[in-house]
């Protein structure tokens, strides 16, 4: 069985839908109320567990807390054959929640209170380090604590274990984390914030890229909404790189999108596929999920993507 490991966020996620987002000082209301689970971590898990084969196992790393959305989180995660040793139940904390206003048009606009996330320390992590041994891949991002990252990121390089980096929310990050990282899949926000380069179009993605690779970083995948994913990859001698498409659909709902991208991109590596090949997969579930509503209730099966 190859192991998968995701560490990250939990969220219970309070969606509200409108026709068009509410601007600062406006007040607006709501036409649809929902509670969906979500958090970056959790929804990249989920991704990652229904798009799995048969050969691949996927751990999951967290923190939730002592109450009635954190169950709610690890009965449906169960249902979906997420390994859940490693995620921790936080005492007096609330599980993490976000408010999430959604347009017609499927744009979004979030804001997050970490609530346990906070409090998945970098003890968590060491004592979980026979998940580190035993991964092939490790899929982390922001939403936890920066040393938590860190450490992480540290563990899978000791034991040969690759390294993915989902830089979200936007953060300058140090060098010395960035120099750990093997691939990193940001988006045009995500890599103005890494690199200070505007994200438009493939020849700034160009840019942005190669200044990612100076930091030690072999494998860079720019996420580029409708356009597609920009993928560079640095060899001892060149660097290769292109604009992969995006799948043409009617969007609904871009919450679970990235995230589903990144589970994608992680299950189709560990099972062999070329990088490009990857990021073809990761697009095609990625399109998916923005048909339909809710994080993890949007996001697809792997037959579904086969089909």
């Amino acid at each position: 069985m190859n192991k998968l490991l995701v560490i990250g966020s939990a969220n219970a996620d309070h969606v509200l839908a409108f026709d068009c987002l509410p601007q600062a000082g406006e007040t607006l209301l709501s036409q649809d109320y929902r509670l969906e689970l979500g958090g970056k971590g959790a929804n990249q898990a989920v991704a990652a567990a229904r798009l799995k084969s048969s050969t691949q196992q996927v751990d999951f790393i967290c923190a939730l807390g002592d109450d009635g959305n954190g169950e709610l989180m690890r009965q449906a995660w169960q249902k979906d054959e997420l390994g859940l040793s490693g995620c921790y139940s936080i005492a007096k904390q609330s599980t993490g929640t976000a408010m999430i206003f959604v347009s017609s048009s499927g744009e979004n606009s979030i804001g997050v209170v970490a609530g346990a996330n906070a409090y998945l320390l970098p003890e968590h992590i060491t004592e979980q380090q026979d998940k580190f041994a035993q991964a092939n891949y490790m899929l982390i991002q922001l939403e936890t604590p920066l040393d938590t990252v860190l450490i992480a990121l540290k563990l899978a390089k000791e034991h040969d274990c690759t390294t993915i980096l989902n830089p979200a929310p936007a953060a300058n990050l140090p060098k010395a984390l960035l120099s750990l990282v093997d691939i990193i899949t940001p988006n045009e926000t995500e890599a103005l914030a890494l690199t200070g380069i505007k994200v438009i179009d493939t020849a700034s993605a160009a840019k942005a890229a190669e200044q990612l690779h100076s930091f030690g970083i072999n494998t860079v995948v720019i996420t580029l909404g409708s356009q597609g994913a920009y993928l560079s990859v640095q060899t001892a001698t060149e660097i290769v790189s292109e604009l992969i498409p995006a799948f043409a659909v009617t969007v609904v709902d871009t919450v679970a999108a990235g995230d589903t991208f990144n589970g994608g991109l992680m299950v189709a590596l560990d099972e062999g596929l070329s990088i490009r090949e990857a990021v073809i997969f990761a697009n095609k579930a990625s399109a998916i999920a923005v048909t339909r509503q809710g994080a993890q209730r949007g996001i697809p099966y792997r037959a579904e993507v086969n089909k």
